[in-house]
Order: C-alpha cells, then structure tokens, then sequence
C-alpha cells in the first residue's frame, strides 16, 4: 500500500480539498491545510477523527485508498469510498416581538394583533410553539397570512361576534366628565375651580409655589368585549442561510381582547434535536401606564429651548407604544396641531406659553394614557421685559427704544 488520502468535497463535487494523507511507505502523516492542521487529533490508516466539528465541516467527505506499481513505479488509486457528515446545530437566538409596531389603540373597534418569534442559528430548522400563562396555545395552522389586518379573525368555526356596548347614563357622563377636564386644564376627576390658561402677568417673572412641571394622568379603556375565547392562528416561515442554518419566524395571530389579554404571559418555545431543553423567551403584554415627563430646563426662561421628555412608565411596557404631543386649547408653537415622537421640543419659548398645558398621549394596542405638564416661563434679565416677540426675541435694537422714551419725555414738558 502507498498511501490514504482524505477529501473534503466542496461546490457540488467539482472541488476535492485534500486535508489529511497517509503515507504508507514512510508511515508519515501530513496535513495539507493550515484550518485542519490546527485541529488534527489523529490519524490513523483509513480514520480521521474531526474534534469540535462546526457547521462549516457539514458536507461530503471521500477517502482513496492508493498502491504502488512496483513495475510502473507509479502511484494508481486502487479503491474510494465516500461519506456525508451531516452536522446538526442548536438555534443561537430567540426574540419575540409584536408586528406592525407602534399602532394605536382602538376604544369602540377589536383589532388583529400578531406576535412573531424569531429563531435563528438552528440546523435543521427547529419546531417552533406558543403558551398562553404556561399553558400550551391549540393555534389554527394557516399557509398564508390573514386578509385582513383590521377585522376581528375568524375561521371555519362559527363566527364569535363582538358585544358592543352603548354608552349607559353613568359612561355619558364620564365621557362628559372627561371633555370638561380637557377644558380645565386636564385635571379629570377633580373638585378643584377652574383656572384660565391665560398667563398671568403677576406670576410671570414671579417665583410660583406651583410644582414644575405640574402633571395629571388619566387612562382610557376599551368599550367592548369578546363573547368567547379567542382563536389563534399560528403561520410558520422559513429562510435559509448561507452557512446552512435555517431561520424560522412563527406568527401567532387573533383578535386581541385587552380586557383580558392586557398583562397577559406569553412564552415562545423551541425544541430542536441538539438542544437538552427547550429555548424559550417570553414577553407580557401591558398597556402604558403612569408616563414620567422629565422638562429641561426645569426653570424655563423666556427665550430658551424647552424640551419635554417621556422618559419612562410606572411598569414595563409591551408592544413599544407610539407618542403623541398635544397643547391643549391651542396649536403647538410651530402652528401644528399635533407632533408624534417621545420628545416635545420648543424653541426660544415666549411670555405667551406661560402656563400653557401639554398632553402626551402614550398608547398602545392594549390601552391608551394621557399625561399634561404645565409649562411655567420666567423672566429672562437678558431681555427687557415687553420687548420680546412671539418667538421670545428682542423686537429691536436697544437705542430705539431709547430714543421714543426721550421724545415722549420732551412732549409731557412742553404741555
């Protein structure tokens, strides 16, 4: 015998990668790649032993068993035999996220909510499930995505209708209750007198008692329920990678009830041949509750930039919610009635917004929160008082100004 060569077949079998030989005649071993050189354990004859074999080993593998012509004196290949390694991998990752986020919050009108979990890393493509509070979901297996993303989901079963509800007489009048607060100054529930928005000139560059920012929370919920169980309806996908992985997304879809989803476990869980136990990774749904507004700076001057900032909840908050920036009474300082994003910025804020109120409202597919922070303005020593424009500027120069105090001056003496 001359020598044992193994291969490592790559490209569908147009390239043969020798990575180890044997030498029969000398009984030498050589490595013909730096890669397996490295990781060479043992050799012997016909065996090779790969140690901590990685997804990028996975494929066909062939061994030529050769001898030499001592008439010829030349090498000829006298037997081969072939092999396919085929190299499982557990998932690396698993996240669980809400689809088509951030998405407002419907008070008279169910909406479909899907959550998605995403698995990757997995070789073969691992099976992929969800629990309800621990408790496994029987799901309706579908192939394509639901046709409609607004109205309530529904399958061969018979339909599960909504119940509206109409507004009773003590609904009437919380609704009345709520619309009177907004005309208040956001203050919902409350004994306490009406106070204009209007500044007041005496607390304008006056030190004020009040908190600053002042804010007032109040939450809607939604008026109406479900008159059964939900039916969930479960779509799986696949996307191969490069390395051989597959990742797989597992859609869970139904027409979300907040009154009994909101606060609501739900576990996405993986088995897989190469894991001991399930992968899990799971995520509450809750409504925004409690938004803390942070104001910067706390003691706003004429003239500064303002910037009022939704910087946290009283309680961990899934989906991500959407923002929305109002003043009440009036239009926001660019003129726009409304702005979304999670800070409200003013620039160069004048007298004028002294006591204005600002509504946040933070929601949710689960719920919805209003949150209104006072805005109290200062005296600025470096503008003189009066002369400020509605941008909170100086409307002119200072020797103007000077010159039509002395003129009148001149007039009250001639008289």
């Amino acid at each position: 015998m001359r020598e044992i060569v193994w291969y490592r077949v790559t490209d569908g079998g147009t390239i043969k990668q020798k990575i180890f030989t044997f030498d029969a005649m000398f009984s030498t071993n050589y490595s013909h790649m730096e890669n397996y050189r490295k990781r060479e354990d043992l050799v012997y004859q016909s065996t090779v032993r790969l140690p901590e074999v990685r997804i990028s080993d996975n494929g066909p593998y062939e061994c030529h068993v050769g001898i030499y012509d001592r008439a010829t004196r030349e090498k000829v290949v006298l037997a081969s035999g072939n092999i396919f390694l085929n190299v499982m991998a557990p998932p690396t990752s698993i996240e669980v996220v809400a689809a088509d986020m951030p998405a407002p919050f419907s008070r008279y009108q169910a909406q479909n909510f899907t959550l998605v979990c995403i698995v990757s890393g997995g070789k073969p493509a691992p099976m992929v499930y969800f629990k309800r509070d621990g408790e496994p979901i029987q799901a309706v297996p579908l192939s394509e995505p639901p046709v409609a993303s607004s109205g309530p989901l529904q399958d061969s079963r018979p339909f599960r209708s909504l119940l509206h509800r109409d507004l009773d007489d003590t609904k009437m009048q919380r609704s009345l209750s709520l619309l009177d607060a907004e005309n208040r100054g956001g203050r919902p529930y409350t004994e306490r007198p009406a106070r204009s928005l209007t500044p007041d000139p005496s607390i304008l560059f006056q030190p004020t008692t009040e908190n600053v920012p002042e804010t007032v929370v109040s939450r809607e919920f939604p008026r109406w329920v479900h008159s059964n169980e939900p039916i969930y309806f479960l779509r799986h996908s696949h996307a191969p990678s490069s390395d051989g992985t597959v990742e797989v997304r597992a859609l869970l879809t139904w027409t979300l009830n907040p009154q009994i989803d909101n606060e609501a476990l739900f576990s996405c869980e993986v088995k897989h041949p190469a894991l001991s136990m399930p992968m899990q990774a799971e995520v509450t749904l809750v409504a925004p509750k409690g938004p803390k507004i942070m104001m910067t700076p706390s003691r706003a001057r004429v003239g500064d930039t303002v910037r009022i900032l939704v910087h946290g909840f009283q309680n961990e908050v899934f989906p991500e919610p959407m923002f929305t920036w109002t003043r009440v009474g009036s239009r926001l300082l660019d003129g726009s009635t409304e702005f979304d994003g999670k800070e409200l910025v003013l620039e160069r804020v004048p007298a004028e917004l002294n006591g204005s109120m600002y509504r946040c409202t933070a929601q949710n597919p689960l719920g919805s929160t209003d949150t209104h922070t006072r805005l109290i303005v200062f005296e600025n020593p470096n503008i003189a008082r009066g002369t400020e424009d509605s941008n909170g500027s100086a409307s002119g120069p200072p020797g103007i100004r000077l010159t039509l105090v002395l003129a009148l001056t001149v007039v009250l003496e001639l008289t």
